[in-house]
């Protein structure tokens, strides 16, 4: 009685482990995450004796006891830990599973490691199910050792395998989750803008244009130059060949030929004038971009006009908030801008919420609550790898997210800033960058009234009109705008929002006073003609937000592939 007593009771632990893999198994996958096991409250302790499949990259290994065996720290991205591998020779080629960057999928179980060890479980290779080696010339770039962010631009295809580029990934990740979560709690709707736009919403000018013109007009320089034009001696006897066969046709009705002749003749003559015509559409054919009048002939583009890639997805997405009341788009933007600072990128993307019925203080509101919820989500979900960046790039940046997260945002307007920078500088302050009313705030404002001033968020409100884009709302001293930017420590600049100008007369005035055409926004003034609403938004820039809550430096090293003035790899 007492065996089977014992038997059943193992059989019990057998299958409660068994069911305790299966729930640790990656979903579509028999592969455990390696997360599942090492981040557990207990390091991975309580899972000893439990035989589990990993896979991942080798980030650093090496033989021990004169190559019988080797450690591998095994890393596959779900988490920033490596989990211990202990690989015996008999079981694969130690020299090729140690190189770092091997790619392995090994079955084995898992072990207690020694007393006094830093893992709390390590795994004992019993089958190396794959081996992906790292060999062939040039060697494998990424070697052990921490190795320069603006090094590791060279090899984007590749960076996503050190440490701090997975991490960023991850807290990356993280953000966008976050978003789409507070919005729908919030019951906004997800609108996908244009990437595709003839509408310039801020501007500037500086966009990427998209055409065929370019390409058409090299592969029509290509097949004319393997199959020229026709001359005009080819016009002409084309034309001759028309005459002979009109003269023909003529001939046989005097004749009173039988009509299936005369048909016959006629269809001769049609065909003759189809290839003449064909000819006189060849000959006008002329290499490069099309021109009338002297200018661009937009007319023979893909899209029958200007195109551009766009600068932000705002005055569409209005357009759903016009009817939907609560809306965000998140995507990516494009700037032309020829510029090499750590802060920009030619393409990055942006989240963009728009209420209707919401005025300035609605909007500041949402931003403010919106922050927060980022800085609060990546303390709750993302803390293992905030601790990384900590360690690693700047020993703040959680404190500056429980902060943010916290605290109040000081709310000051456009003028009361500016006195303060003044007072700056008459007490000694010295900055680059002019300050007077009516500039438009440099990064090193932003950051002295965030990090020295305030040593908090800053919402600055009410810019004059003079450098803001059309569509803010004109406030009533006719000299300033219901605009609003969120100013965080570390970057500056954060977010961009304003209540919008929903009266018609004010925005076509304010439209041609900036000198922009009036075509293109004929479609964003009927949302003020029709059923006109208040409403508001503002702009993040998701870049700008990693780097804020990471304290790296270099903007390049928060996106997964860069794109800025003479890179844009893969």
């Amino acid at each position: 009685m007492a065996e089977d007593s014992a038997q059943l009771s193992s059989q019990l632990a057998e299958a409660t482990l068994n069911d305790s893999v299966s729930e640790l198994k990656a979903e579509f996958s028999d592969r455990v995450p390696i997360k599942r096991i090492i981040s557990r409250p207990d390091g991975g302790s309580a899972l000893a004796e439990q035989k589990v499949r990993v896979g991942g990259w080798v980030k650093t290994g090496r033989k021990a006891d004169k190559d019988k065996f080797a450690f591998l720290e095994l890393n596959d991205g779900s988490c920033p830990g490596n989990l211990q591998v202990i690989v015996e020779a008999e079981k694969g080629d130690l020299g090729r599973l140690v190189l770092t960057g091997t790619c392995v999928v090994v079955d084995g179980v898992l072990k207690l490691p020694p007393a006094g060890v830093k893992q709390k479980v390590e795994l004992r290779v019993e089958e190396v199910v794959h081996l992906g080696p790292v060999g062939g010339n040039p060697i494998y770039p990424l070697h052990k050792g921490k190795m320069p962010l603006e090094h590791l631009r060279d090899f984007v295809h590749l960076r996503s395998r050190t440490n701090t580029i997975s991490a960023v990934a991850r807290i990356r990740h993280n953000l966008a989750y976050a978003t789409h979560t507070f919005f729908h709690n919030h019951d906004f709707l997800y609108v996908h803008t244009p990437i595709i736009t003839t509408s310039d919403c801020e501007g500037a000018g500086e966009m990427f244009q998209v055409t065929t013109l370019i390409s058409e007009g090299e592969r029509l320089e290509k097949e004319l130059i393997q199959n020229p034009p026709p001359s005009e001696a080819d016009l002409e006897a084309a034309n001759l060949i028309i005459t002979e066969k009109g003269n023909a046709v003529s001939q046989l009705k005097s004749a009173k030929a039988s009509k299936g002749d005369v048909n016959a003749a006629v269809a001769e003559l049609k065909r003759a004038k189809d290839n003449a015509l064909k000819l006189q559409e060849r000959a006008k054919l002329q290499p490069g971009i099309p021109k009338k009048d002297g200018k661009i002939d937009y007319t023979q583009d893909f899209f029958a006009r200007q195109a551009f890639l766009t600068v932000s997805g705002q005055l569409q997405v209005e357009s759903y908030a016009c009817a939907l009341s609560s809306v965000y788009t998140f995507g990516p933007t494009f700037r032309a801008e020829n510029s090499h600072t750590s802060r920009h990128l030619a393409e990055f993307w942006m989240v963009e919420p728009e209420l209707a019925f919401a005025e300035l203080k609605d909007d500041m509101d949402c931003a403010e609550a919106y922050v927060k919820f980022l800085c609060q989500w990546l303390l709750d979900n993302c803390y293992d790898d905030m601790e990384f960046i900590s360690r690693q790039f700047d020993k703040t940046c959680i404190e500056r997210l429980k902060m943010v997260a916290s605290t109040p945002f000081v709310r000051i307007t456009y003028t009361e800033a500016v006195e303060l920078l003044i007072d700056a500088v008459k007490n000694g302050k010295k900055f680059e960058n002019h300050v007077d009313w009516g500039i438009d705030l440099a990064s090193e404002h932003e950051r002295f009234l965030t990090e020295v001033k305030f040593q908090k968020p800053v919402i600055v409100y009410n810019y004059p009109k003079g450098i803001k884009a059309f569509y803010m709302r004109l406030n009533d001293d006719n000299k300033t705008v219901a605009a609003m930017d969120v100013l965080v420590p570390k970057v500056g600049e954060l977010i961009g929002g304003s209540q919008r100008e929903e009266r018609y007369g004010v925005i076509h005035k304010r439209i041609t006073e900036m000198g922009l055409p009036i075509e293109p926004y004929d479609w964003y003034l009927d949302l003020r003609r029709y059923g006109t609403v208040k409403h508001s938004g503002f702009g993040l820039g998701f870049e700008r937000m990693v780097l804020f809550a990471t304290g790296i430096d270099n903007i390049r090293d928060v996106i997964p592939f860069p794109r800025y003035p003479g890179k844009a790899d893969l």
